[in-house]
């Protein structure tokens, strides 16, 4: 960790970031899948997007807030799951839960967390009470005896959703990881939320299991399971889409998993407008992948996005910061977001619309 104490962008706080960990676990946290091209995309594509603001729209002050599913936000900006933050700091998701609470908006708890769920929502409340607003990463598990436990668990915690990742029949290759020889977490960390899974059957389910079993018959059983709102996050097929909102689905998170899944798929913010199309306004679709700046998040909602969340930006700021830089990064895009809505002729996240937003050429 370092000093950084005025930080005029996520740049900076990935440089400083960069400068104090581990290679191997830099590599980790910047890298993608094979070639790497879906996570350059990510960012690249909201370059090729202009904002065309209004103007004169006597807006005297602006108001950020949203409400997701029932989950109050003081902005349309969120912690998107990322696994193994202890890696990073040894307060792990601790700290990133306490910086979230503070910057009063939803923190999306991984499954693969370095901090049983439980223990990351105590971290919340103790900053923000029942403000604190958590939402739980589901991998469903072929063992759903597994799968049930880890609902209950997310459930006794107060999270309040499920956020199912479903773009993981298989695990992605990604080959700076196997350059490095990165295959497990060192000794002493461990995915906490797998602990004791069964009672009389003490210790640690190593793996998640990421199985090409999994089907819409698995939605459709945790449907009645949890009564909590269910987010599917990975569907990138505008036919898959509309199977969820057939199903009942109760929101959809657009996200190609940060490139670290399947290769050379699209850009998250390109399919936004097809899947929002698709979706009809039925259920919010969230977008994460690539969000760097408040102008992208701008661009997100003005093509229909109800809120974005952040990933990577998150780590950095933990490994340069702690608790404080995962707060500056929020604190960043908070600001940033604020100016371009204010610049772009809005006073809420509603007032950016599809007609604010121009493609470029590549």
């Amino acid at each position: 960790m370092i000093d950084l104490p005025n930080p005029l962008n996520l740049r900076e706080i990935e440089y400083a970031a960069r400068a104090v960990l581990d290679p191997v676990y830099v590599d980790y946290i910047a890298g993608g899948a094979r070639d790497e091209l879906t996570l350059r995309e990510n960012e690249a594509a909201f370059t090729r997007l202009r904002l065309l603001p209004r103007m004169l729209r006597g807006a005297s002050k602006r108001e950020l807030n949203t409400t997701l599913l029932g989950s109050r936000s003081s902005m349309p900006i969120l912690v998107s799951p990322t696994a193994f933050h202890k890696l990073v700091h040894p307060d792990g998701e601790l700290a990133t839960a306490r910086a979230a609470a503070a910057a009063d908006t939803i923190m999306i708890v991984a499954m693969a967390a370095t901090v049983a769920v439980d223990q990351v929502a105590a971290a919340a409340r103790a900053v923000a009470g029942d403000r604190a607003t958590l939402w739980f990463q589901l991998y469903i598990q072929p063992d759903l005896e597994l799968t049930e436990i880890l609902v209950r668990r997310a459930t006794a915690a107060g999270c309040a959703a499920l956020v199912v990742t479903v773009d993981s029949p298989a695990r992605g290759t990604n080959e700076r990881n196997v350059r490095n020889g990165f295959t497990d977490l060192p000794p002493g960390l461990a995915c906490e939320n797998l602990r004791d899974m069964r009672d009389g059957e003490p210790g640690l389910v190593r793996q998640i299991v990421m199985s090409p079993e999994i089907s819409w018959s698995h939605i459709d059983w945790l449907r009645q399971i949890t009564s909590l709102p269910i987010v599917l996050k990975g569907l990138l097929h505008p036919e898959d889409v509309r199977e969820a909102v057939r199903r009942g689905v109760d929101g959809l998170l657009l996200s190609n998993h940060g490139g670290r899944q399947l290769d050379t798929v699209p850009s998250t913010i390109e399919l936004l407008p097809e899947v929002v199309a698709a979706v009809g306004g039925r259920i919010p679709v969230l977008l994460d992948g690539g969000v760097r700046r408040g102008t992208d998040v701008a661009k997100a909602l003005a093509l229909g996005a109800a809120a974005v969340g952040i990933g990577r930006p998150v780590l950095w700021g933990l490994a340069a910061g702690g608790e404080t830089g995962v707060r500056q990064v929020l604190e960043l895009l908070r600001e940033e977001f604020d100016d371009a809505l204010t610049l772009c002729g809005g006073a809420i996240p509603r007032d950016l619309t599809p007609d604010l937003v121009r493609e470029v050429s590549r």
